[in-house]
């Protein structure tokens, strides 16, 4: 096949990971909000009136929040208890719908990959697309835990956000590497980017759900909302899932700020110039350091730790499309 057939075939996998995951972002707000209506509490008698039943459902989640409850699985299993019935149903086509998605998206990058001939992340169009595979291949590896499970329509809804960002605003035809990307480092330096930037997107969501949770959960019993955060893993939950894809993807930052550093000397002759892209992918580094060093430090860890990530991913976008589109430098060739 001839370049051209091959972005185009690229281009229209592209397109039809977008129509596939629109279909999964429905699915996934529609289990969302069935999980969202107020269910009856397991132990409850079915000759409770419904007020009734809603009181012990309230009682049963602050005994929950309070640890009363018996060990955190048994928690998680009454929590999954909850979501069964159409909420399960709809939720597992959701998932399933996302998995389709993402195995179209694998395949258009991989197409795209021949059509160039070099690895497919040369420019902020083709980063989007591996960037947005990223968080969806991490999202299926972890899809298991439902602290993950559950987060499934904001990770879905930030894929097909920055996937219609590259095919509308971003697009760049098929062409050859500029001179100085025309390394084998930018498959070390920029894959490693992009895997931690991927699970950094679960990491980031997950963590401001644990705060939403933890905020829901210092309420007093009456003046909590029987709706979408009440529906959720409880806040300790969602720290461990958090902390967990942190606790992977920071090494791997790590090591693609060290790769970048020498691929700068090979490029440039210095390891290090603090170059606006080098300054805010440091500043991303510190970040998401001292969120992990808050999560071992007593007093600080939940929702104070969890900020500290949240702001380590903005940094993390602001590295990629602030710098890239507004601020000058030597990374300024990486920008549309």
């Amino acid at each position: 096949m001839t370049t051209d057939l091959l972005a185009r075939l690229s281009d229209g996998l592209v397109y039809s990971t977008i129509a596939v995951l629109a279909l999964a972002l429905l699915a996934h707000a529609a289990s969302t909000a069935l999980r969202s209506l107020p269910t009856r509490h397991p132990g409850a008698s079915s000759t409770l009136s419904v007020s009734a039943r809603g009181r012990a459902a309230g009682a049963s989640r602050a005994a929950e929040a309070a640890g009363a409850t018996g060990s955190t699985r048994e928690r998680d299993a009454t929590d999954t208890r909850a979501g069964e019935g159409p909420a399960l149903v709809v939720g597992a086509s959701a998932v399933s719908l996302t998995v389709l998605g993402t195995l179209l998206l694998v395949a258009g990058v991989i197409v795209r990959g021949l059509a160039a001939g070099r690895a497919p992340w040369g420019n902020m169009f083709e980063f989007l697309l591996v960037l947005s595979l990223a968080a969806g291949g991490a999202y299926v590896a972890l899809v298991r835990r439902r602290a993950v499970r559950e987060a499934g329509v904001w990770i879905v809804a930030l894929m097909l956000l920055a996937l219609g960002l590259a095919v509308t605003s971003f697009y760049t035809p098929v062409d050859d590497l500029v001179p100085v990307l025309d390394s084998y480092w930018l498959v070390i330096h920029v894959a490693a980017a992009i895997v931690s930037g991927g699970v950094f997107t679960i990491g980031a969501i997950t963590a401001a759900l644990g705060i939403l949770r933890r905020r829901w959960e210092a309420r007093p019993v009456t003046e909590r909302s029987q709706r979408y955060v009440a529906a959720l893993p409880t806040a300790s939950s969602l720290d461990r899932a958090s902390h967990a894809v942190h606790v992977f993807a920071f090494p791997v930052w790590t090591f693609a700020v060290i790769a970048g550093a020498i691929w700068a000397e090979n490029a440039w002759g210095r390891y290090w110039g603090w170059d606006p892209k080098e300054t805010w992918a440091f500043i991303t580094w510190v970040f998401y350091a001292a969120y992990l060093h808050a999560q071992s430090t007593a007093g600080l860890r939940g929702s104070r730790a969890s900020w500290f990530a949240l702001a380590g991913y903005v940094a993390f976008l602001f590295n990629f499309f602030g710098v890239n589109l507004w601020i000058s430098g030597l990374h300024s060739y990486a920008g549309v």
